[in-house]
């Protein structure tokens, strides 16, 4: 098991950590206090499947949190469990700035004499100083879009692999309505329907016959590679923007037929690149 120790500072971007890690696979658990770390981990390690990859994030928002995790390093090493801790950081004008725009208040803010926004972030600062310097990584947030700090713990924690993208392409009728989830829709009502040729219209583009029939019409392999590689550059823009879900929706008249099999030679074409995972639907199949 690997276990990701996040920490930082209220306002650094402690909640979109957790998102990049648990799009790039880790199991999340949220403001769980170091107390119940160990007890945790024995039970990703006794769970099955296995957890692999466990991420715990922590802050001050838990009151038994002192910033010490010195002991649960050690602990972690005892039971021969890999880990690092990632702490967030970011300049008190800036995290002033992110606390007002969301019109919340600090968690160590009405602990101080004053209870100010900046006696607050202070108190936090001398709290965290001692797990900032034995992070083994630190980012600090405060020039960072949401999705530079997204590529920054992609690169500190997903290793030299891309991160994957799961593509779902489905097949559909337009008869019966536009699938209301798709990101692109691509229309093969332009090809010949086999509906209209008597040995075939019984039959589904998950068969030979009528696959053979579809890609064999003038034009369908040319659009097939020409929306392939339109995809590939969606893909690619999507991965750039911290996307990491796509459905791509193939229509035809019935969704049995043409729709069906395009469906299948582009998941097929799809499944070809290692950092897709690729998954087939046929919504309307049977539906008539």
């Amino acid at each position: 098991m690997e276990v990701a120790l996040v920490t930082g500072l209220s306002g650094a971007g402690l909640r979109t950590a957790a998102k990049v890690l648990e799009d790039l696979g880790w199991y999340v658990a949220d403001n769980l206090p170091p107390e119940l770390i160990s007890k945790m981990v024995d039970l990703g390690l006794e769970s099955k499947p296995r957890i692999e990859r466990l991420a715990l994030v922590m802050d001050v928002r838990s009151r038994l949190f002192t910033g010490d995790l010195g002991w649960v390093v050690k602990e972690l090493d005892s039971k021969g469990v890999r880990n690092r801790v990632l702490f967030l950081d970011a300049t008190d004008a800036v995290l002033i700035q992110r606390f007002e725009s969301n019109r919340r208040s600090h968690p160590l803010q009405n602990d101080g004499q004053d209870g100010t926004l900046t006696e607050g972030i202070a108190a936090e600062r001398v709290r965290l100083s001692q797990v900032k310097a034995a992070a083994d990584v630190t980012i600090d947030t405060t020039s960072l879009s949401v999705h530079q700090l997204r590529r920054k713990i992609e690169a500190s924690f997903n290793g030299s692999e891309a991160a994957m993208i799961g593509v779902t392409v489905q097949s559909f009728g337009f008869k019966y309505g536009l699938p209301i989830d798709a990101d692109v829709v691509c229309d093969v009502r332009f090809l010949p329907n086999p509906h209209w040729v008597p040995e075939l219209r019984e039959h589904t583009g998950r068969e030979a016959a009528v696959r053979d029939y579809v890609l064999g019409q003038d034009g369908a392999q040319d659009y097939l590679d020409t929306f392939r590689h339109l995809l590939q550059l969606t893909v690619d823009g999507y991965r750039r923007e911290g996307k990491r879900y796509m459905t791509v929706a193939v229509g035809c008249t019935g969704g049995k037929h043409r729709s069906v099999a395009m469906t299948e030679a582009l998941a097929a074409l799809l499944d070809r690149h290692d950092d897709l995972s690729v998954r087939v639907l046929h919504r309307d199949v049977g539906r008539e």
